[in-house]
């Protein structure tokens, strides 16, 4: 059987193209008697538009842009699942385009494709959402966009957003280490031009700082959000003559290579080391031990952006104002079978569990 058309819907309705069409674009001039009348058979046909070909009948554009650099495939899979739910939902098509977030010539780039593509705006991902630069690029071109980013709290900085709380995960996560006993943390850092690194590093120094663990800047080591940089930087680390007890890898790609790492060395994990990570990706339940992490709701995180997005551009097309309100999202921690109690030689007393200091 063919799909059906627009036509087939203004035919069953008794109504113009033209109502159809402002039916579907949520044009507030429709009454709503015909309004109810035209989805019903809109419903009844099974009918889909097609972005496309509306954006190519109409002066509006009905497919947004998402623009990510990142080297973790599963964080890049499920920014698109999320996305392409909500496009999905609202008649909207999708691009997807990958890009170098350090070229000089990004703003440019990221200008002629919403004008080449036709995109109503784009779902700019870390690192190009914390770009002040770009983003100051893209308001004076006029280009809509929204930004997933790494913050504690709400910018406030008069730019659209959905924000992650990385740095209050990365503490719970550390404060979990040090209650189990750990002393010696290591810390491997994902990729420096992603703000989420350095949110993710403060909450770890904040928790050494809060229980009285004075930072070794021996156990912090510079990488990217990889499994092979999460392997380099455990051998790094379980090299040194008093290696750490626990490490903590900025995302779950790293702690699985450093789990790699300590079975290659016979390193009993978790009693002769424990291992967490964050986002709670496929490779935190899939790894042996099972790794414990902080659960990131990707998926859920991009779907909010699209729709905040979306919604703001079909607001702005009836002359209505925009949201002004950025949404926020908190990590949860996960302990899983990756962590324990630091273990003490025979004979000797364990470090006491410390409480998180008032305040």
């Amino acid at each position: 059987m063919r799909s059906a058309t627009i036509k087939d819907v203004a035919e069953r309705a008794g109504v113009s193209l033209k109502t159809v069409s402002r039916v579907i674009n949520n044009e507030p001039s429709v009454h709503p008697r015909t309004r109810a009348k035209v989805q019903r058979e809109i419903d009844a046909l099974g009918y889909r538009p097609d972005p496309s070909a509306r954006s190519l009948r109409s002066t509006r554009a009905y497919a947004i842009g998402l623009v990510y650099d990142n080297p973790n495939a599963h964080y890049v899979i499920n920014l698109q699942r999320g996305v392409l739910a909500a496009c999905r939902a609202s008649g909207y098509g999708l691009q997807i385009h990958p890009c170098d977030s350090a070229s000089p010539k990004l703003a440019d780039e990221l200008r002629e494709l919403a004008q080449r593509a036709r995109l109503a705006g784009l779902v700019l991902a870390p690192p190009m959402s914390e770009q002040p630069e770009l983003i100051r690029a893209l308001s004076a071109a006029q280009v809509p966009f929204i930004r997933i980013l790494s913050a504690r709290e709400d910018p406030r900085d008069g730019y659209p957003c959905v924000y992650v709380d990385d740095r209050d995960a990365a503490y719970a996560i550390t404060e979990h280490l040090i209650q189990l006993g750990h002393q010696r943390i290591g810390f491997l850092s994902g990729g420096s031009g992603h703000r989420s690194s350095q949110e993710r590093y403060q909450g770890y120094a904040d928790a050494l700082k809060d229980y009285g663990i004075a930072l070794d800047r021996k156990l912090i080591v510079p990488g990217d959000y990889t499994f092979d940089d999460g392997f380099r930087g455990a051998r790094k680390l379980l090299a040194l003559k008093d290696r750490p007890s626990a490490i903590f890898g900025c995302n779950d790609e790293i702690a699985a290579g450093v789990l790699a790492a300590a079975h290659s060395d016979g390193i009993n994990v978790p009693y002769e080391l424990s291992i967490a990570g964050f986002e709670d990706s496929p490779f935190s339940k899939q790894s042996w031990p099972a790794l414990t992490t902080a659960r990131q709701a990707t998926e859920d995180i991009a779907r909010h952006a699209a729709q905040r997005l979306i919604g703001d551009l079909q607001r702005a097309a009836n002359g209505e104002p925009v949201d002004s309100r950025n949404e926020g999202f908190s990590p949860e921690l996960v302990v899983r079978g990756s962590t324990a109690p630091r273990q003490t030689a025979p004979g000797t007393r364990g470090p006491s569990k410390r409480r998180k200091p008032a305040g």
